[in-house]
């Protein structure tokens, strides 16, 4: 074996030394963080929060939790003392709660190990009873410091208790305040409406988390609001590795609203500069230094001048808009703290807010559209398991069968398109497509399949595809259904819908209008691609509804009995062609004479939700864009060879969809959702 000489080892060990591991090194523990949780009303989204805090990749030893409730929890055993004991209902030793009559004059918080050493606050009273046990008297009169519950009318509070009987041990610290019985504010007109009142109660609430986490020795506090999903969970770890003294993840949302402003008026007010829609956009990605962020932003508690921050009292000089948030940014501003937004990443979503006037039911509708949104673009949300959440209670909407036509070799669309379905509780019955790759000239010909003679794609010319074969088949085993069962009216799905926000309400609404005016239809498009719009009429006493045009598409749509059977009666596997230009012709909307010509009578009664109420999760052009009837072969070619279409403009996204309409519950992006 040869001899390394001495002096070439000791380089070696000197320029390695560096990248060797010292023997016995400990490893510095990461930066202690609160999470702070402030909750008033949030039963529709707590599962999803919850569930996203719990895949935080950060070790909950290094986690504080502050939270509050209002009531006892239901779903627990009380002890002999009131008290609910987290180990089995047995009563236990109760320590003085700073805040509590028993604890005001101490100073300091006064914590108590409980159970493998962590720290518990339950408020007002911290209970123990010994090693391995934590217990908390909830409903009590107090005021111990941490986050919290707003004088909830729903489900909030046992949500967070059920949550923190499973999961609470697990963190470093749990600090649980209670709030008095479901209460308004002054002049407050419904649960969404921001009095004067409420913004203080919430800065206070804000500023007791804050002292907390100073006095708690925390390097980090971070907020973050209850309808504020981080689906990244490398969320912390990467704004703590920002350095930076104030920081947010953007987040995305149904419309160009998001968390941080990029311009501030001398009077507090929201400025709109040339850096808001390319930041929001993502086409300049980093850290930014902004005026003000809100809703969910970590703060460092060790950076200079951060011992001088506040929400509550507002500074001396406070002048500016009563609110939490531009509070706190004008606290920044007034002691040098710059405050940042990161959007180099995806951290997760924000529900877009509801007006004043509106209730929890609209906030639910508008969370429920982002979760939708969510399993589009990804990545989805996922509830907590810990959670007991309201059941769901599917049907059909009034319809006779809610049909869902999708490929067996495409699962994750048939799987997102049946959890979106789950979430608006439709009910929806999966029709296998017919695969195009399947399919050969022979067995086409035993289905008496034959090509409209002379067609051709309108745009690059080419001939009907086998994916264009398969989907006709797919849709006209559906009409064939509805006329042997004799189904009044359904409802068609494709496997590669975007719903639109509210659409089983708007729906609903829409049929109930139709029913009432006594309408008679035969089709009613919910998405399509329209090609004149500007020349289809609206339908007398029905605002959402007009007469449709020539359009492309089959992604949604109602069909009657009566329609089904006018489809079957032209025969139309004789002589076919893509089944969205099929549907025109049928309605006498077509602009080609030489396709009209084959088929008679021409009498479909068509019409078009307006607004539509669904459009397709991509287009050609996007990154996850994926056609199985543009990506296909000829339909007379039996060679196996796959041909991708590109030419087509059907795929594209249009400037003619109609889908930016300002009733209803559209959330799509006008130029001042930013606020």
């Amino acid at each position: 074996m040869p001899v390394v000489p001495a002096a070439r080892l000791l380089r070696l060990l000197l320029l390695l030394g560096p990248w060797l591991p010292a023997a016995g090194a400990v490893e510095p523990p990461l930066p202690a963080v609160v999470l702070t949780i402030l909750a008033r009303n949030a039963e529709h989204s707590l599962p999803h929060y919850l569930g996203a805090l719990e895949r935080l990749d950060y070790p909950r030893a290094r986690l504080a939790l502050c939270l509050r409730a209002q009531a006892e929890d239901p779903l627990l055993p009380p002890g002999p003392s009131g008290c609910l004991d987290l180990a089995g209902g047995q009563q236990a030793e109760q320590l003085a709660c700073p805040g509590s009559p028993r604890g005001r004059d101490q100073q300091n918080w006064g914590f108590r190990g409980a159970g493998r050493g962590k720290q518990h606050l339950f408020g007002p009273v911290l209970t123990r009873r010994g090693e391995g046990t934590d217990l908390w008297c909830p409903g009590k009169e107090g005021r111990c410091p941490g986050c919290a519950t707003d004088h909830n009318t729903d489900n909030t509070t046992e949500m967070l208790q059920e949550w923190l009987a499973a999961v609470g041990d697990d963190y470093a610290t749990v600090v649980w305040r209670p709030e008095g019985e479901p209460r308004s504010y002054p002049d407050e007109e419904g649960p969404k409406h921001w009095t004067k009142e409420r913004h203080q109660f919430l800065m206070e609430l804000k500023q007791e988390a804050l002292t907390f986490a100073r006095d708690w020795g925390a390097d980090y506090i971070l907020f973050a609001d209850t309808d504020n999903i981080l689906t990244n969970n490398q969320t912390l770890r990467l704004l703590i590795d920002q350095g930076l003294p104030v920081v947010a993840p953007m987040l995305d949302s149904q419309t160009y609203y998001s968390n941080f402003w990029c311009g501030i008026t001398p009077q507090g007010y929201y400025r709109r500069t040339a850096d808001y829609f390319p930041t929001k956009n993502r086409q300049r990605r980093g850290c930014f230094q902004v005026p003000m962020v809100h809703s969910t932003f970590l703060v460092s508690l060790r950076t200079e001048g951060a011992a001088q921050l506040a929400f509550y009292p507002p500074h001396p000089n406070y002048s500016w808009p009563f609110d939490d948030i531009i509070v706190f940014a004008y606290a920044c501003q007034a002691v040098g703290v710059t405050i940042h937004v990161c959007n180099e990443h995806r951290y997760g979503y924000m529900n877009v807010p509801v007006k004043p006037h509106q209730g929890l039911e609209d906030e639910k509708v508008n969370f429920i559209h982002l979760i939708l949104e969510a399993l589009v673009d990804g990545p989805p949300m996922w509830a907590s398991a810990h959670v007991s959440r309201p059941p769901k209670r599917p049907s059909k909407m009034g319809f006779d069968e809610v049909f869902v036509i999708s490929l067996a070799r495409r699962p994750d669309r048939r799987e997102r398109m049946l959890s979106s379905l789950w979430e608006m509780e439709v009910s929806g019955r999966v029709v296998d497509a017919v695969d195009g790759r399947t399919l050969n000239s022979s067995l086409m010909r035993s289905l008496g399949v034959d090509l409209l003679p002379g067609y051709q794609d309108p745009y690059s010319g080419r001939t009907l595809t086998k994916g264009e074969v398969g989907c006709f088949l797919s849709h006209y085993s559906i009409w064939e259904e509805v006329v042997a069962r004799r189904l009044a009216r359904i409802l068609v799905f494709e496997d590669d819908v975007r719903f639109e926000s509210n659409f089983r309400g708007r729906l609903e609404r829409l049929m109930e209008e139709v029913e009432a005016e006594k309408l008679p239809w035969d089709l009613i498009y919910l998405g399509r691609k329209q090609v004149n719009p500007e020349e289809e009429a609206a339908v007398e006493g029905l605002p959402h509804l007009v007469v449709a045009g020539y359009s492309y598409w089959t992604l949604a749509y109602v069909l009657s009995l009566a329609g089904a059977r006018k489809l079957l009666a032209s025969q139309p596997l004789h002589r076919m062609l893509p089944v969205d230009e099929f549907l025109p012709i049928m309605f006498d909307q077509h602009p080609n004479e030489q396709y009209k010509a084959h088929f008679w009578p021409r009498d479909l009664r068509a019409f078009s939700a307006r607004p539509l109420l669904a459009a397709p999760t991509h287009y050609a052009g996007d990154a996850e864009w994926l056609s199985d009837t543009e990506t296909s072969s000829p339909w007379d070619d039996d060679s196996g060879r796959i041909i991708s279409w590109s030419g087509s403009h059907k795929t594209l996204r249009g400037p003619r969809l109609d889908l930016a309409g300002s009733s209803g519950h559209s959330l799509h992006p006008h130029p001042r959702d930013e606020l």
